[in-house]
């Protein structure tokens, strides 16, 4: 019998890209004969490599035209568009396939951001995405995320020196714009009420974050930032006791491990319905609520456009750290 041909679009970034995958597990599993073939950019090819619900990845070229005419001769039967923008419909265009996609809600965010009138449903991206594609019977199976790890990445921490090699706390300290990231003193502040090993996570644009964080602190860190590609550092967040980030990708990898997450919350809110989903159920998250300027941006800035930061200056840095510790105190009951 035939091959059913989906084309999967969703070209980035890294969490946005995890939290499709729910989706290509539903096609891939309760859609019979379903062939899978996922478009991105190639900076995030990587996260897809070995899952094994996707037949073939298509990366992203700087000739579009080009492209669609070579994806016109896969003979697609279906687009899902899991990112919306002027390029996915220029390809869902040049294909002339039937194509489902799903509802930003950009006016409803638009008017939450100016108005502070909240009329987002309480509903998860990743639901979101599932009722593109609700034809097809596609049904939640309760799983969750995916994050498949290739061999040749995973990071044998065991190796490490003490104290890292007997736990730690991954700490990912970055994301895509500031005013979604605590101040490096506030980081500076909760590792060393911890006490326990930490070790940093981000790109390479956090590596020198990174270092004043290390060597400011007095608890034991090691700035893993930028040395490592996502896949490793995917493997580092797989072995951490304990997750402390921001509204960012390594949450959401985080979260497709079922790891206990602290998230920190600055100028974006959960309501937006991009928070872990489905992560240990004693995560927790932490954000400064009923200020007036928040949610300032869905998004976020290179700085408080109020310049007060209250949404990352009023975080209490004491109950950070105490949840931590309860948190690392239930791992070790286990």
């Amino acid at each position: 019998m035939q091959p059913i041909k989906f084309l999967i679009l969703r070209f980035s970034s890294i969490g946005d890209v995890v939290l499709t995958t729910p989706v290509i597990r539903g096609l891939k599993q309760q859609v019979a004969h379903a062939e899978i073939h996922y478009f991105t950019k190639p900076a995030f090819r990587e996260i897809l490599e070995v899952n094994p619900y996707i037949d073939r990845i298509h990366v992203l070229r700087e000739d579009l035209n080009e492209q669609i005419r070579e994806l016109k001769e896969e003979q697609f039967d279906y687009v899902i568009d899991l990112h919306k923008n002027i390029r996915t419909r220029r390809i869902i265009s040049g294909l002339k396939v039937i194509s489902f996609t799903f509802d930003k809600l950009n006016l409803k965010k638009w008017i939450y951001v100016n108005f502070k009138v909240n009329r987002l449903p309480d509903r998860h991206i990743v639901d979101r995405y599932r009722e593109a594609v609700d034809v097809f019977d596609v049904q939640d199976d309760g799983t969750g995320l995916d994050y498949f790890i290739p061999d040749k990445d995973s990071v044998d921490a065991a190796q490490w020196a003490s104290p890292f090699r007997d736990g730690y706390i991954g700490f990912a300290i970055g994301a895509m714009h500031d005013t979604k990231k605590l101040t490096p003193d506030k980081m500076i502040s909760i590792i060393d009420r911890i006490k326990h090993p930490v070790v940093l996570l981000g790109g390479k644009e956090d590596h020198a974050t990174g270092e004043q964080i290390r060597q400011s602190c007095k608890t034991k860190v090691y700035n893993a930032c930028g040395e490592y590609t996502i896949n490793q550092s995917a493997s580092l967040v797989r072995q951490a006791r304990l997750i402390i980030t921001h509204d960012t990708g390594l949450m959401h990898i985080a979260a497709a491990f079922r790891k206990r997450i602290i998230t920190i919350w600055g100028n974006t809110v959960p309501e937006f319905g991009m928070y872990p989903y489905r992560p240990h159920p004693d995560s927790a998250w932490f954000e400064i609520r009923d200020l007036r300027c928040r949610p300032c941006s869905k998004l976020g800035y290179k700085r408080c456009p109020k310049r007060h930061f209250r949404c990352i200056r009023d975080i209490d840095d004491q109950r950070v750290a105490d949840k931590a510790l309860k948190l690392l105190n239930r791992v070790d009951t286990e």
